[in-house]
């Protein structure tokens, strides 16, 4: 596979267009995908330590009810504390064929702006203190990099505290 210039404009996402849209000050960084990589990998490629970098995961409570939790690479959910916050019986991870029906993108690839369908998004209040985030653009091996506040703004994501260590 041939090297990506790193300086190459990236084509346009349903969240690079969402983020122009609303004038989001962000910057695009292109990696090579690697399947099963993850923030590692992505973190590795960009020079980030993982913690800044941030995962969109789609899961669904007890009735199936699509919801997007934005964790830091470093660290997996508790989905004990995470449906204990949100007032819900049960959270799970959605399947990735279901996580992919309801972003509208792959997973590995999905991001929280731009999603298909409206989901209720939850966010690691710890990301909310970091002055800058990377989180994923729309597409595999491809990262963007804004104010976690925009999560906030954009998504209305509500903090949670619901963050294990890897």
């Amino acid at each position: 596979m041939a090297k990506k210039d790193k300086t190459a404009h990236v084509s346009e996402t349903p969240a690079t267009q969402l983020l122009r849209a609303h004038k989001v000050a962000f910057t695009e960084h292109p990696y090579d995908y690697l399947e099963h990589g993850g923030t590692e990998e992505s973190a590795r490629q960009l020079g980030l330590d993982e913690h800044v970098v941030v995962k969109t995961l789609v899961m669904q409570d007890q009735d199936a009810k699509p919801l997007i939790v934005l964790m830091h690479g470093d660290c997996k959910v508790s989905t004990k504390n995470l449906a204990r916050q949100i007032g819900a019986k049960s959270v799970e991870p959605c399947k990735p064929e279901v996580a992919n029906r309801h972003s509208g993108y792959l997973v590995g690839g999905t991001s929280p702006f731009g999603t298909r369908k409206q989901m209720p998004v939850f966010i690691e209040e710890s990301i909310l203190q970091l002055p800058r985030i990377a989180i994923n653009g729309g597409r595999r091996g491809f990262l963007v990099q804004l104010d976690p506040q925009v999560c906030v703004q954009l998504l209305g994501a509500r903090p949670v505290q619901c963050a294990l260590a890897e």
